[in-house]
């Protein structure tokens, strides 16, 4: 139970929520794990199948206290809510930033500010903790090459520019994933970044990760009120979830690509765990995916402290929290949208 920005998480699945009074109580099996005043609480996100009372749900449609239901592996199921709550406002200017170019420009440039700076923290920590066994000077150099990606994204005038330099920086960055793997190397190379189908293992892990924090990151803009369909960098296209891309793209490095490099340097996976269909993909067996998923949300429980927030959390909060905070930016509750910069 946790609670952030006037939301109250529920993140252990087994919890059950009821009212008494005007408090939510937290129940696990017979045992009360807290209760928190409703007076102040804008609204309440559990993840879980075991539910809430009626009782509750009823207080919370009259007070206009959003209660969001997620599935134990983080997919939006449902949103209960009172007749008055604010998302149409938050949606409608969500719609005028995406209309305006320079606002767009201005959220997109910071999120690639965290997707660059995130990325080249992923090589810093390599380099300090493996610096026996990687080519540090290799490494240095395209770490240099990424500060300098950084202080270009300032320098953009507009959305394609932006693209370029993502684009370069991502380029930069992939060249050295390779390098990051330490373990199983007969086993696990990565050459370049493929997909539509991945044709290594190395590839087949991260299209896997990234389809799982794209999972969470739509399910966090559902939940705050915001339409995952309209984005202000990836363009509008039926069907993709283009504000989801948005919020992603800050987070794949830190979250998706060291869980992937964590699963093969501990070996935690092998290379029996995948096969090779007709057209030369690579899929990861029925028992690989179950063990990948399990890791996945061990590893969504692990604690930071969130560079913005400076409160510690969970990682499997930390879209719940950049969505949080895309939403107040969106509402003029912020001067500017936060990254999440992970160090």
């Amino acid at each position: 139970m946790k609670r952030l920005l006037n939301t109250l998480y529920i993140s252990n699945s087994d919890c059950y929520l009821s009212l008494d009074g005007e408090n939510i109580v937290v129940k696990l099996k017979e045992s009360e794990l807290g209760r928190v005043p409703l007076h102040n609480i804008d609204s309440v996100v559990t993840m879980g199948f075991t539910g809430a009372s009626p009782r509750l749900m009823g207080y919370c449609a009259e007070k206009n206290i959003a209660l969001t239901f997620l599935s134990a592996s983080g997919r939006f199921l449902a949103t209960i809510c009172g007749e008055t709550k604010g998302n149409v406002t938050l949606r409608k200017e969500q719609y005028r930033i995406s209309d305006q170019k320079e606002r767009s420009l201005a959220i997109a440039k910071n999120m690639m500010v965290g997707k660059i700076y995130n990325t080249k923290w992923v090589i810093e920590r390599a380099v300090r903790d493996y610096s026996l066994r990687l080519d540090t000077e290799k490494l240095k150099m395209q770490s240099n090459f990424l500060s300098n990606s950084l202080q270009n994204v300032s320098k953009a005038e507009n959305m394609n520019q932006l693209r370029g330099i993502e684009g370069e920086a991502a380029s930069v960055y992939f060249s050295v994933f390779d390098d990051m793997i330490l373990q199983q190397k007969e086993s696990f190379q990565f050459d370049k970044r493929n997909r539509r189908p991945p044709l290594d293992k190395v590839n087949a892990l991260l299209s896997f990760s990234y389809a799982l924090l794209m999972s969470m990151c739509k399910s966090a803009l559902e939940t705050v009120g915001l339409d995952a369909y309209v984005g202000f960098m990836h363009t509008d296209r039926p069907g993709r979830a283009s504000l989801a891309l948005d919020l992603m793209e800050e987070l794949r490095a830190v979250l998706a690509d060291r869980f992937v490099l964590t699963m093969i340097n501990k070996r935690m996976i092998n290379a029996g765990g995948f096969y090779e269909k007709e057209n030369g993909a690579i899929v990861m067996t029925e028992e690989t995916i179950k063990g990948v998923m399990s890791a996945w949300q061990s590893k969504k429980q692990d604690q930071i402290v969130h560079p913005f927030l400076k409160e510690k959390i969970e990682w499997g909060m930390v879209p719940y929290v950049q969505a949080l905070l895309l939403a107040r930016y969106i509402r003029g509750d912020l001067d500017e949208y936060p990254p999440f910069l992970w160090k």
